[in-house]
């Protein structure tokens, strides 16, 4: 046995196949052996549909046992599952599953008028298997017919060769500008770097029988509840980190603050993984209102990914959870886990983290490492297990990843500066860092201060176009109250000036009903972008 994402899960079924392994809300439960035997079931229908090795198959659904399944029976006969945005209109997906090379998709019936819409233009596209139903005028078999009557055993799975950790998982990232990417990843390197191989703080495993001689089968059983989307890679992370050691995982089909937190009251989930503010927000407001007294006892760690819980948020859902432990993960799709916030900000400000040994911050103008503590901004970079690039797109691999001292790295969208004692403070996404008159101001600072604000619910803030001074800062507000409720430009600069820089206080702000974000909590910063650009056009 390799380092093999379905070689690690068939370990885990052996070792205890009569234990719960996914649970979904309102649907129903599966143990580890019947999970396997269903996963088997697609798989053996994938492969008689002509899916081989390294073949694309898209995972077009919300989340459910389905999606799970299907990622699975991929694995088994070695080919890749893709991740598709659900949110995705026509031009979008026409892109991902075209750019994919998807040879066959698993979508749920609701996006059947999208995929229909641009199944034209996805040439490779041979099979879709539609689930809650059919999709009429589409090579399509229900999710039902697919499995019925297929074996159940594991047997056939792998006409082409045995299972290696040099098996493909793609996760495909949508960024916060651009069309997506598919970042590949070797079956060994994102279970070392993203799915608890690498025991960030222990010694790595050596060899993949520790997977299932990890587990005790009279040992208690933990929950784990991803809340996200599983379209999100943090969200299949979770599920994976879970499955090698044996717990159990809950999902809701769609993320709703009160669902969740009736869903951990049921199954007494132990360990909630989330996305930001975005949905910390939700789920702490609840709890202060209409769920307050839910019984959330079982819960010991909330672990947010993906996006950097503000420190009023988070203070926010302490309060509410005073004896849980709040984890705010650093890392990314190109990376997996780089490591957790430390107290305190650096002295250029931002969320410090304390990282894994393998991080640090380049310098970008001369390629190199920076020197701790020397203050200078840089890319935060990885090296090690690493994936191996992006899919399709050689000219965005070659600005990414890179060889440096014999070490193969990858570059982080993330800028941040690197401490005297080796911890990192993260400053925000360069990609979206505002010059204004020469200074730089990173979103992520100015839109923790304004969410921090008693009438302000959520914030996304963008570069306004400014005649004097190229761009200024501007701010897109949730308020908590509409109309005369909300705060006045003159009291969130206010605010923000006790707080922030005088460069940094927004100089612009558009009120809107709800902020647009990504299904996985992430903000929509070309929409932010459009919305304050063409305020600035009316404001002269």
């Amino acid at each position: 046995m390799q380092f093999n994402l379905a070689d690690l899960f068939e370990s885990v079924v052996d070792k205890i196949p009569e234990k719960e392994a996914l649970v979904v809300f309102g649907a129903r439960r599966w143990t580890y052996r019947e999970l396997d035997r269903e996963a088997n079931r697609l798989a053996h229908f994938l492969l008689a549909r002509g899916v081989g090795v390294r073949d694309h198959v898209g995972m077009h659904m919300y989340n459910g046992s389905e999606y799970v399944v299907a990622v699975l029976a991929c694995l088994k006969i070695r080919a890749v599952p893709v991740n598709i945005n659900y949110r995705y209109v026509a031009d979008e997906l026409r892109y991902l599953y075209k750019d994919a090379d998807l040879v066959a998709s698993v979508v749920d019936v609701e996006f059947g008028d999208r995929v229909r819409e641009i199944s034209d233009d996805a040439p490779k596209l041979k099979t879709i298997v539609s689930v809650g139903g059919s999709i009429a005028d589409l090579p399509s078999a229900t999710y039902e017919d697919a499995v019925r009557g297929q074996s159940e055993e594991r047997d056939g799975l792998l006409p082409h060769g045995e299972r290696s950790a040099d098996d493909l998982y793609i996760i495909y990232t949508g960024g916060t500008t651009g069309m997506p990417k598919g970042v590949m990843w070797r079956h060994e390197d994102i279970f070392y770097a993203g799915m608890a191989g690498g025991r960030p703080y222990g010694e790595p495993m050596k060899d993949p029988s520790e997977v299932a001689d990890g587990i005790d089968p009279a040992a208690g059983q933990m929950a784990t509840f991803p809340v996200a989307p599983l379209m999100h890679g943090a969200a299949q992370l979770a599920t994976f980190i879970s499955f090698n050691m044996g717990q159990k995982v809950v999902l809701n089909r769609k993320f709703d603050a009160h669902e969740v937190l009736r869903t951990v009251a049921q199954e007494k989930a132990n360990v909630i993984s989330m996305v930001g503010d975005a949905m910390a927000r939700p789920l702490a407001e609840a709890l202060a209102g209409p769920l307050a007294g839910t019984d959330v006892s079982s819960l010991f760690v909330l672990s947010s990914a993906g996006a950097i819980l503000s420190e009023a948020v988070r203070e926010q859902l302490q309060t509410q959870m005073p004896n849980v432990m709040i984890r705010d993960n650093f890392g990314s799709t190109e990376s997996g886990f780089n490591g957790d916030a430390a107290p305190g900000s650096g002295p250029a400000g931002g969320m410090r983290f304390t990282v894994n040994e393998r991080t640090t911050v380049f310098l970008d103008e001369e390629q190199r490492p920076a020197t701790p503590g020397d203050g200078r901004v840089g890319r935060v970079a990885q090296h090690g297990n690493v994936p191996l690039g992006y899919y399709n797109d050689p000219a965005k691999t070659a600005e990414t990843f890179f060889e440096h001292d014999g070490r193969r790295w990858v570059l982080l969208g993330d800028m941040g500066t690197l401490e005297a004692d080796g911890s990192v403070s993260v400053l925000g996404r360069g990609s979206q860092c505002i010059n204004t008159g020469g200074e730089k101001v990173f979103p992520e600072e100015v839109e923790a201060v304004l969410k921090a604000h008693p009438g302000v619910f959520d914030a996304i803030v963008a570069g306004a176009p400014d005649v004097r001074f190229g761009h200024r800062v501007a701010a897109v507000i949730q308020p908590r109250e509409e109309g005369a409720g909300a705060p006045t430009d003159g009291e969130l600069a206010e605010f923000c000036r006790a707080r922030l820089s005088g460069y940094k206080v927004p100089r612009l702000v558009v009120r809107v009903s709800h902020i647009r974000r990504s299904p996985s909590g992430k903000p929509d910063y070309p929409w932010a972008k459009e919305l304050v650009t063409e305020a600035a056009r009316h404001a002269g």
